[in-house]
């Protein structure tokens, strides 16, 4: 059992942790799961969580604090007009096929697999938030129709499959298309509340399934964690959403590529 100061320690991060992720959901329109799984997954080895499923827990309370996270992020943007709802609508089957594969698929990997599959998705995306490069637009509309669901069911199964909303593949993907930034921004948060809904179920139905679980934790989501964190990436979303609407994002975009590139190397270096 950990000491009182260490879990006051630990409480502490997983605080700090939430008012970060929920204030860059606000601000970039993500769920804060890039931001939260490396941070839950060190506290769940710090808590000595089991190593074989030590992942699976930080992707799924990753996702579950994303829900609470996105609808308060959802409501700051809709406020201001900047939720494509027509194209949300259509998004959310294909969405939902892919959020589920994606937790099934993860819930039956390595915990190590899921380490490199989110490291390497975390360095590749530090990267690209390094990079001032924009990439052009191919065409002023978005697709619709059956091609149109191609990329929202990989959206889905990718989020699930890393603990993350997905905002990181849509808002790119919408920019592609001439969506203004920050209605790209406002309709990611939609997206990334239906897929975070949908794989946390995943991954709390696969944790049922797979047999024993840390104490407090329904299927593989610990609730204590999500009980810390939630509450304070909810309360942090909205300052996010105002900070989005009125400042240039470059800086903060170098900072948060700064720390994914932390978080990647933190994670290959527990392999």
């Amino acid at each position: 059992m950990e000491a009182p100061d260490q879990l006051v320690t630990l409480a502490a991060l997983l605080a700090a942790a939430g008012l970060t992720a929920g204030f860059m959901a606000g601000l970039l329109g993500i769920g804060g799961g890039i931001i939260m799984t490396p941070v839950l997954y060190t506290v769940f080895g710090l808590t000595e969580v089991d190593p074989a499923i030590r992942m699976h827990a930080a992707l799924a309370t990753s996702l579950a604090i994303i829900v609470p996270t996105a609808i308060s992020s959802v409501r700051a943007h809709h406020a201001r007009g900047a939720v494509d709802v027509a194209l949300v609508r259509g998004w959310v089957a294909p969405l939902f096929v892919g959020g589920l594969a994606g937790a099934g698929l993860a819930t039956a990997l390595a915990s190590d697999a899921l380490v490199i599959l989110f490291a390497s998705f975390a360095a590749l995306m530090a990267v690209r938030m390094l990079l001032p490069a924009k990439p052009p637009a191919v065409a002023r509309r978005v697709p619709t129709g059956p091609a149109g669901m191609v990329a929202p069911t990989l959206i889905g199964g990718l989020a699930a499959m890393m603990g993350i909303g997905g905002a990181v593949f849509t808002v790119p993907y919408l920019a592609l298309f001439s969506v203004p930034v920050h209605r790209a921004v406002g309709t990611a948060a939609f997206t990334g509340l239906v897929v975070s809904l949908i794989a946390a179920l995943g991954y709390i139905a696969g944790g049922l399934l797979h047999g024993p679980v840390p104490p407090y934790s329904l299927g593989f989501v610990n609730l204590p964690a999500l009980a810390i964190v939630a509450p304070l990436s909810v309360a942090a979303a909205p300052w996010g959403a105002k900070v989005a609407h009125r400042l240039s994002r470059r800086q903060l975009s170098v900072l948060f590529g700064l720390f994914l590139a932390a978080s990647s190397i933190r994670l290959f270096s527990t392999l």
